[in-house]
């Protein structure tokens, strides 16, 4: 087994606990990240599959993205900007990024809902690139209301995805003997 760099997290969230443990695929997995107020981070594991959806992205919205914004965005874990932000969030450093108001949530809302978009190109770049399934996970704040993460449980079910996995810290198992 192999350890891999864990990039830091833009969106601080407090995760539940639970006992049961399963790893996340160290590729062709996206994570959503629901934080306080709604606000939703998109990951997608595997610089082939990060640049082919920002590709695919691009060419919905009609944004050409140039070789060092490409180069960039691949370097970057979890991000929270609508798509029309992007290019100025990825010329930013990373101490800019940090400080920076553009990390307002990824727009999920039934009008201009950017997060389906990503969740579906992301799905569409695994498949073609490596022929598999993604793995979907949701990571969502203890203290989180249920309905927030219901939202984004919804649009993956709008995509007919109904497994996902929940992460949550580990949390010791209790004999009841």
């Amino acid at each position: 087994m192999t350890s891999v760099f864990k990039p830091e997290d833009p969106l601080d969230v407090k995760l539940p606990s639970s006992t049961v443990s399963t790893q996340i695929p160290e590729k062709d997995a996206t994570i959503l990240t629901v934080g306080k107020n709604n606000v939703v981070f998109f990951e997608t594991i595997g610089k082939d599959i990060k640049l082919a959806t920002l590709e695919k992205m691009g060419e919905q919205y009609n944004i050409s993205f140039t070789d060092e914004e490409k180069k960039r965005f691949a370097n970057i874990a979890s991000f929270g900007i609508p798509i029309q932000s992007l290019k100025a969030y990825l010329m930013l450093d990373k101490e800019q990024r940090k400080k920076s108001n553009l990390q307002i949530g990824i727009p999920a809302d039934s009008l201009k809902n950017q997060l389906s978009d990503w969740i579906l190109h992301s799905r569409m770049a695994v498949a073609e690139l490596h022929n598999v399934p993604i793995t979907i996970a949701i990571k969502g704040d203890a203290d989180q209301q249920y309905a927030d993460v219901k939202k984004v449980i919804d649009i993956l079910q709008d995509q007919k995805i109904n497994k996902f996995s929940l992460i949550t810290n580990q949390e010791s198992k209790v004999s009841l003997e």
